[in-house]
């Protein structure tokens, strides 16, 4: 699969790291990661409980807070003139003197009935002109990054090792990283922060923080934290396996490349990386491990017709071991999951997702009400639909 390929089905999983940011615990940090934060509904509906807050982390020995702002207020629109969601991402200078490690990021948006997910990348000293040109491009603050900040090069085309430093959804605080975990910044690299925006949830305008935990790396003993993610394709046919019009899989991604200007469309690469598919409520993508690592934290995404996710390593052998069970997804609590017991793994090793949807949730949330069933793949929008494992690993 070529590079762009890779990138759009990476970026496309908003994406999430650490995830989508938070991370459940305790006070004792068991060996990954907590968070702590209120959840909010953005499904218009009914949820289940927000998981109860957890009480903020103390700075710890050498830890110091920065706190970044987008650079102006915005005001959020369909880009290409249809649609009900925006993607757009903002460039930030943390004026980084020396080299840096993040142990912690607490995302918090400023219009927050509009914020369906926030992704906070890094970009490098080498890759800062290209994300310069690539906002000077765009009339106003930042530039439209449907399927990706679009920088070349990036490692955010690396399923393997993501260039996320943070992410929010709802059910996100702050992500805190036990005492031997931190994300490297270099001195002189900056930050992207991809903000999508529901224009079905509200309207105004924005201007989100991101608070990054920050200590020296110089010296420092802490192993780098990497985000592996695990995309699987969502095939979901109308009710009644109707196939008229937007129920025709056809028309349905046609209309999704419209939406985002996706060329190819992100659906139809997930078939080149999983492999054939057949349409149904449950799908799956399984790949190899290519480097030792231990698993520290998993987290899932999925929107609004989300049933239920889990993640497994070597599924179907004697060795197998779910790392991650949600049997009943809720959209409003979207934080990952700590191991008990770390996991090594490494080469020879599997990994598998499985996602389960349901078009009957369109007759129960507010957020579906007048529209009509439709092929669901894997798309963008709030109201479309997405499949994606989140793993965070350090190296053994």
């Amino acid at each position: 699969m070529r590079r762009r390929s890779v990138a759009l089905v990476a970026a496309a999983g908003l994406g999430l790291a650490g995830t989508l940011a938070g991370c459940g615990g305790g006070a004792e940090l068991p060996a990954a990661l907590k968070s702590s934060g209120h959840a909010t509904s953005h499904a218009g509906g009914p949820t289940t409980s927000a998981p109860p807050a957890v009480p903020d982390v103390p700075l710890r020995a050498g830890e110091r807070f920065q706190t970044l702002t987008l650079p102006a207020a915005y005001t959020p629109r369909a880009p290409e003139g249809t649609g009900t969601d925006d993607y757009r991402c903002f460039l930030v200078d943390p004026r980084f003197r020396t080299d840096q490690l993040v142990s912690g990021v607490q995302i918090a948006p400023d219009n927050a009935a509009m914020v369906h997910h926030v992704i906070v990348s890094k970009v490098e000293p080498d890759q800062v002109a290209d994300a310069k040109a690539l906002d000077a491009k765009d009339p106003g603050e930042g530039w439209t990054c449907f399927g990706g900040a679009g920088l070349a090069g990036t490692r955010g085309g690396d399923l393997d090792d993501a260039d996320w430093v943070g992410a929010w959804a709802p059910g996100g605080g702050e992500r805190v990283m036990a005492d031997d975990i931190g994300i490297p910044l270099a001195k002189g690299s900056r930050l992207v922060v991809q903000m999508h925006y529901n224009l079905l949830a509200g309207s105004g305008a924005d201007r989100s923080t991101v608070r990054l935990r920050l200590s020296e790396a110089k010296d420092s003993r802490k192993q780098a934290l990497r985000t592996m993610l695990l995309p699987a394709p969502v095939e979901l046919p109308c009710r009644d396996n109707r196939t008229k019009g937007l129920c025709n899989r056809t028309l349905a991604v046609a209309d999704l490349k419209k939406r985002f200007a996706e060329n190819p469309a992100t659906a139809d690469l997930l078939h080149l990386l999983c492999g054939p598919v057949d349409p149904g409520p449950v799908q799956s993508c399984t790949r190899k491990i290519h480097d030792e690592g231990t698993i520290r934290s998993v987290a899932g995404h999925m929107h609004l017709l989300g049933r239920a996710i889990t993640v497994d390593v070597n599924k179907g052998t004697p060795e197998a071991r779910r790392v991650l069970d949600i049997p009943v997804w809720n959209f409003d609590d979207q934080g990952s999951i700590p191991l008990e017991k770390p996991l090594e793994v490494g080469p020879g090793d599997t990994i598998t997702v499985t996602c389960t949807h349901d078009q009957g949730l369109r007759d129960l949330l507010p957020a579906f009400e007048g529209t009509k069933d439709r092929y669901v793949a894997w798309g963008e929008g709030t109201t479309d639909e997405m499949c994606l494992g989140i793993v965070l690993m350090t190296p053994r």
